[in-house]
């Protein structure tokens, strides 16, 4: 059996799930190179309903490598997250 992992809770000042959401991915955009954060996970709640969470991104497995990073519930199919040449 693996030990448990550890959840840090991060509360803000903001007011509304658009600014929360926009904090949350420019967290993922700045400390994505991190391994030991796992982005995918991500949920936002309000102060006072923490048990009611809001999933920000897909995170659905990929064929091969990865998992899908674009916001959750979006449309169509998944996909990876496009490169730098694309």
């Amino acid at each position: 059996m693996s030990p448990p992992r550890w959840v840090i809770h991060l509360p803000t000042t903001l007011t509304r799930l658009d600014e929360a959401t926009a904090l949350a991915v420019a967290l993922r955009d700045s400390l994505g190179h991190l391994t030991v954060i796992d982005f995918g996970e991500t949920t936002l709640s309000e102060e006072d309903h923490q048990s009611l969470r809001t999933r920000v991104w897909c995170d659905t497995p990929l064929d091969g490598p990865g998992r899908c990073p674009r916001p959750n519930g979006h449309p169509g199919t998944c996909a990876p997250a496009p490169t730098a040449y694309e």
